[in-house]
């Protein structure tokens, strides 16, 4: 049975930081891609970061930037969000997402609050 489970979001004041993890089992993790997308009320579904199976290749929405990084430890079949400088427009429910050819599997969410 596939699962994601995703963990470490909360409410946290501007300019914090939170560190987000998603555990992985039910495959064969290391073989696979993984996103990080982000959902705000009342907006689509963003791509915030993807990081390739190795780890070695990495890429980021223009919104986090410099301000997130993706990383993953196939040895723990986890893949983790660093967030800093977090800002009020950062608040969503942030999902972790493994894909590979056309398997495409996701986690039930976690929120992030940024809020004064």
């Amino acid at each position: 049975q596939v699962q994601l489970v995703e963990s470490g979001g909360g409410l946290v004041q501007p300019g914090g930081s939170l560190r987000l993890s998603c555990v992985a089992s039910g495959f064969t993790f290391s073989a696979y891609a993984m996103r990080w997308y982000r959902q705000a009320p009342g907006k689509e579904r963003e791509l915030v970061a993807v990081i390739s199976s190795a780890g070695g290749i990495t890429n980021y929405a223009d919104s986090v930037k410099g301000r997130f990084t993706i990383s993953r430890d196939n040895a723990k079949n986890t893949v983790y969000l660093q967030m800093n400088s977090l800002k009020p427009e950062d608040t969503a429910v942030y999902y972790c997402n493994g894909f590979r050819f056309r398997d495409d599997y996701w986690g039930q969410g976690t929120q992030v609050t940024v809020s004064s």
